[in-house]
């Protein structure tokens, strides 16, 4: 989403590198360049015109360290401003209150409520070991009360049944009598969106809040809406006492301005951010970490927190003892690393938060998708124990009868194990120890890296 923002603003450093020291005259003409970018990402104007203006006093005051040169130290003041502008640090969900917490969620039509909702609930059972219920509010949309049904029955957890028919209000406080009843620790409260803010809708969200008294008010928005993110943003903060932001479709392929603008607009800090359809999908919000893959830093610490959860250590230190001995890699092995991959959002998901120049090297690799990644089982599940175990027996004849097990050419299954060749290789050479080795290597491997 941000790649445009990164972008122009390492152009911004990297013209400044050159300087001996700041001037007026400098951090004049890199401001122009930033506040170019800000806008053209679709940052709010009064957001634009506040930052460029915190950045100026900064890089000119007194707190620029000597030994930095001028494009390390703007680099050094916009980072601070834009966590600044983000909120600091990440502000948890308020979870202390007496039983059960009530969370409302609230926002536009479409900007992913619902979902976000499913997501949630999961995130508190996994992460929290919270007994969490959700319910709807939503009986305008056709099917909104199912799709909430749904999603609750693929995290697992319990879900308080409406009917269209039914008043919001009558809706939620019945479900809080029900949480009360079954020692609940959340209730998750989806409500009506509108195409459009309108009056009624307002009313509607601001009776529920009065009826529900909840310990958390959500408000949902959509970060590829840009400047309407902003106008919806202020108007839900007028009617409504929030307590924090969630971000949804923040790895979508707009320009990312609603991140740097809706902290700044409501006053609220960003708690959540959610990342691809997948009910996984979910992140803690930091924007010391948001503010260093902007400026193309990467995430590495979110990057560490996608692995630990998403790899199973056992599988991990087997691999680990099977490297460190330079053989016994084989097919089998090949096939969990993928599927490994596949639970953390696949290869793109994790370049997304490396520092820039990997995160370039990443995104020549071919995309690892659903379809992909159950070819690559069809065809592995279609050898013998002895084939995977031993891939150099796999000749001609043995290719073919693979294929047609697969459903798959001949062409796929060459591809494949010349894939694992590769990857084969490359754990040799870390075996060896051989890291600038292994990098020259998987040029070869996914193809445009440089």
């Amino acid at each position: 989403m941000f790649d445009n923002l990164t972008q122009r603003l390492s152009r911004v450093m990297k013209t400044l590198r050159g300087e001996a020291r700041i001037s007026e005259a400098n951090i004049q003409e890199a401001l122009r360049e930033v506040r170019v970018a800000l806008l053209e990402a679709d940052v709010a104007l009064p957001v634009v015109r506040e930052f460029i203006a915190r950045v100026r006093d900064k890089a000119l005051g007194n707190e620029v360290i000597d030994s930095l040169t001028p494009g390390q130290a703007v680099v050094s003041v916009v980072h601070r401003e834009l966590v600044h502008l983000m909120g600091e640090r990440n502000d948890a969900l308020n979870l202390a209150a007496k039983p059960p917490v009530v969370i409302l969620m609230a926002g536009l039509q479409g900007s992913g409520k619902t979902t976000t909702s499913g997501k949630l609930a999961k995130w508190l059972k996994e992460q929290q070991r919270k007994k969490v219920l959700l319910t709807s509010c939503d009986v305008y949309r056709p099917a909104a009360i199912e799709q909430l049904k749904t999603l609750a029955a693929q995290v697992e957890t319990d879900f308080f049944p409406a009917a269209g028919s039914d008043k919001p209000a009558d809706i939620a406080l019945a479900a809080l009598d029900f949480a009360r009843k079954h020692y609940h620790d959340v209730l998750i409260v989806d409500t009506a969106g509108r195409l459009a803010i309108d009056e009624a809708m307002m009313r509607e969200i601001r009776d529920l809040h009065a009826a529900l008294s909840p310990t958390e008010t959500l408000f949902v928005v959509d970060a590829m809406q840009g400047q309407d993110a902003v106008n919806t943003a202020k108007a839900f903060s007028d009617a409504l006492p929030l307590t924090g932001v969630i971000l949804t479709k923040l790895d979508g392929d707009a320009r990312g301005g609603a991140a740097l603008s809706v902290r700044h607009v409501t006053g609220k800090p960003i708690k959540f951010a959610g990342v691809g359809e997948k009910l996984t999908g979910l992140e803690a919000f930091h924007p010391d970490r948001m503010a260093s893959r902007i400026l193309g830093m990467g995430d590495v610490l979110s990057l560490i927190e996608d692995v630990q959860k998403g790899v199973d250590r056992q599988e991990a230190e087997k691999l680990a003892k099977k490297v460190k001995s330079g053989k016994g890699f084989d097919l089998e092995d090949f096939k969990q690393q993928i599927v490994q991959m596949k639970k953390m959002g696949g290869l793109a998901a994790l370049a997304d938060k490396l520092p820039g120049n990997l995160a370039q090297m990443a995104q020549g690799a071919p995309q690892m998708d659903d379809r992909v990644i159950r070819r690559i089982e069809g065809i592995i599940n279609s050898m013998t124990p002895h084939e995977r175990a031993k891939p150099e027996l796999i000749k001609a004849s043995r290719k073919r009868r693979i294929a047609s097990g697969a459903g798959v050419t001949v062409q796929e299954v060459n591809r494949l194990l010349n894939q694992f060749e590769q990857t084969q290789k490359m754990m040799k050479m870390m075996a060896k120890g051989g890291l600038a080795k292994m990098m020259r290597s998987m040029k070869g491997m996914f193809p445009g890296m440089r």
